[in-house]
């Protein structure tokens, strides 16, 4: 695969002071450089840099990290933990995948944009001060490893349906390894794996449908009693919450991309990459999970629910050896899930502090697949627990974070990227203080608390019917806190220069003049 031009980056805090002995990992990165390894670390990529004019990566990328299992999953948990019927599901899965996947399409234009990560451009309206920048570095490492964990439970489980003599454990192990290969190489071999990793996934999806369709019919699908108002609300913003929570790491995979690239561009590609895998693997999930119950060999597969993997194997059983090596295949493609995910662990890690910074990237990949490997297999003892719930929290967080950045773009930053002088990333007295993003997400956790129904806990507002609305009222709340704090903080402290521009043309046009007549008084005087 052809290599991106050599790149040039506005800071880099890793680089060694002249005349200074290298350290040993400046000795490793330095070798594996020279391999083609991605060694870079979280500085900006500079203009120069951002010239691949290879826009329908962005479909790839996300197509194919969507485009699986997990998806399939997803979807399955609509019949088998919200005891909703196929027809409510498959009506609910078609408007909340066609609204939350404009979310993480917006924030693919970020990267090509401003060639920053996910985490640093966060800074720019979260600051670099030490809590500012904290707080969504902290809870995106954290979230990555979740999503690493799902990922590998479903993996294994699948791998597992293809003999006897294979577990879920020694599946998990596979997944994990094969992630971690794949991540360790970075930006380039990542990009080249999901542009081709898609290709089983789309094989074994219309073998099932061609092998188990004749179960789909609604008249043999059992009819559940029509839903509640609660039980509607609490799947649609758990599936919403699996789409919006990728907008944390969506920019770190378009940073080597042309930044003069259309804006409207980069959003479809990124659109259609999100929304197409989604709704596939949603629908086709919720279709067979809500037929298992009539189909005996698909029931005992699926295990009560908590068996992904083995009711993707079961639906394939009849076209024996054929169908156990499209299994094989469906469970060595979920590492396209995992090793962007895991590749942004790093990169988020990173990001916490000056000092985690210097740490080449590849060792967070060694720390990441010593964490998830353990916690995979004990969590794979009860998948739809663990999915409901670690998808569920990383969203609450993830739609205030994306609520807290949109808000600055299209309000503060009016749209427009040269408001954002990514020159000052690193440089805690030029950003914002932060104080406005804090408190905002702060603010809106006073109501998602309240508004969330889990099987841990149930707040009084989703009591009283609402089901869990949590991200909703999260996302409107910040979005409102935001807007009133951040112009108390840039009337305060009008440090950073682009968002200080912005409110003073505000200003300016609130009195009637134009910004061209404001700047020439304060010239003249």
């Amino acid at each position: 695969m052809e290599a991106p031009t050599p790149v040039k980056t506005v800071s880099n805090s890793t680089t060694a002071m002249p005349h200074s002995e290298p350290t040993l990992f400046q000795r490793i990165t330095t070798f594996l450089s020279q391999w083609g390894i991605e060694t870079h670390g979280i500085s900006p990529i500079a203009k120069e840099g951002r010239v691949d004019n290879r826009l329908y990566q962005m479909f790839f990328v996300w197509f194919s990290a969507n485009f699986n299992i997990l998806a399939f999953g997803t979807g399955s948990a609509g019949p088998a933990f919200f005891g909703l019927g196929l027809r409510d599901t498959l009506i609910i899965l078609v408007i909340v995948d066609a609204i939350s996947c404009i979310i993480p399409a917006i924030f693919g234009i970020f990267g090509p944009k401003l060639g920053t990560r996910g985490m640093v451009q966060a800074r720019f309206s979260w600051g670099y001060d030490f809590t500012g920048a904290l707080i969504p570095s902290i809870l995106n490492v954290f979230s990555m490893q979740g999503f690493l964990i799902l990922n590998c439970i479903i993996g294994g489980q699948t791998l597992a349906g293809v003999s006897h003599h294979l577990n879920a454990t020694l599946g998990i192990v596979i997944i994990g390894v094969i992630s971690m290969i794949v991540c360790f190489f970075g930006y380039k071999v990542v990009h080249w794996y999901e542009s081709v990793a898609w290709t089983p996934n789309v094989v074994a999806f219309i073998t099932i449908l061609a092998v188990g369709g004749k179960h789909l019919q609604p008249s043999k699908i059992p009819t559940p009693p029509p839903p509640s108002a609660s039980t509607v609300m609490s799947f649609a913003t758990f599936v919403a919450s699996s789409v919006i929570s990728w907008c944390t790491m969506v920019p770190d995979y378009g940073v080597y991309h042309n930044a003069k690239a259309s804006s409207v561009r980069i959003f479809v590609y990124t659109y259609l990459g999100f929304f197409m895998a989604s709704i596939t693997g949603h629908m086709l999930g919720a279709a067979f999970a809500a037929a298992s119950p009539a189909v005996p060999s698909w029931s005992d597969g699926f295990g009560n629910g908590n068996n992904v993997g083995g009711l993707f194997a079961a639906i394939l059983l009849p076209v024996g050896g054929f169908g156990k090596f499209l299994l094989v295949l469906v469970a060595l493609s979920v590492p396209a899930a995992c090793a962007p995910t895991m590749y942004t662990f790093g990169m988020s890690f990173m990001a916490i502090a000056p000092i985690f910074a210097k740490v080449p990237r590849y060792l967070f990949i060694i720390v990441s697949e010593a964490i998830l490997v353990p916690v995979a297999i004990v969590g794979a003892t009860r998948f739809y627990t663990v999915l409901v719930n670690i998808l569920s929290v990383i969203g609450y967080w993830s739609t205030v974070f994306s609520g807290i950045i949109l808000t600055e773009h299209f309000v503060f930053r009016r749209h427009k990227f040269s408001n954002y002088h990514t020159e000052d990333w690193d440089n805690a007295k030029l950003l914002p203080t932060g104080f406005a993003a804090v408190f905002a997400f702060f603010g809106a956790f006073g109501i998602i608390v309240p508004s969330m129904s889990q099987t841990w806990y149930i707040g009084p507002i989703a009591t009283a019917g609402t089901g869990d609305i949590g991200i909703i009222t999260g996302f409107i709340v910040a979005v409102g806190l935001y807007i009133l704090l951040r112009r108390i903080e840039l009337w305060i402290l009008p440090r950073e220069k682009g968002a200080t521009k912005v409110l003073n043309t505000t200003r300016v046009q609130d009195i009637g003049l134009s910004e061209t007549d404001s700047e020439g008084k304060s010239r003249n005087s």
